[in-house]
């Protein structure tokens, strides 16, 4: 397997997702360093990012959006099969610039507590995370948020 440990330089493709065991991923988009030499057609390069540290990961799912300029540090490692993504394990994250805010209209971040979730006009089905990023649950509709805390609270002892 060829592995190297690098910088990637990219924009991010879509919202951070948290994944098992307090991690988070990401894809960035990376054009080359010299993109008049490419050709129009060409597709953007997508490298598939995933971070375990709790502070990258806390900003990832807290501080991030689509369309920032970031700067990924860590492990490259080459796909196996042309075509599929390179994948980074991230050590070290700087945001090099933000994207504009974005105006949610069907979409709305909450807190309860120690806990997130993320209310979406085009479904009652309401995700569930703790305010660190580790997913709890979805909901079947709002009404079931607390239900769902009150769950995850007795399982994990409290801890958010």
């Amino acid at each position: 397997m060829d592995t190297k440990h690098c910088a990637v330089d990219g924009w991010v493709d879509a919202i951070p997702t948290p994944s098992p065991r307090g991690t988070a991923t990401f894809d960035l988009i990376v054009q080359p360093a010299d993109i008049d030499t490419v050709d129009e057609d060409a597709p953007d390069t997508v490298v598939t990012c995933t971070s375990g540290d709790p502070r990258i990961t806390h900003e990832l799912l807290t501080g991030i959006q689509p369309g920032d300029l970031l700067r990924a540090t860590g492990t490259l490692v080459q796909p196996q099969t042309p075509g599929e993504n390179a994948r980074l394990t991230v050590d070290a994250l700087e945001v090099l610039d933000t994207a504009l805010l974005p105006v949610l209209r069907d979409m709305v971040m909450d807190r309860y507590g120690d806990y997130c979730v993320i209310f979406n006009a085009d479904t009652d089905a309401v995700p569930v995370f703790t305010a660190l990023g580790q997913w709890v649950g979805l909901a079947d509709n709002p009404d079931a948020i607390a239900t769902l805390i009150d769950i995850h609270e007795r399982v994990t002892g409290g801890d958010a």
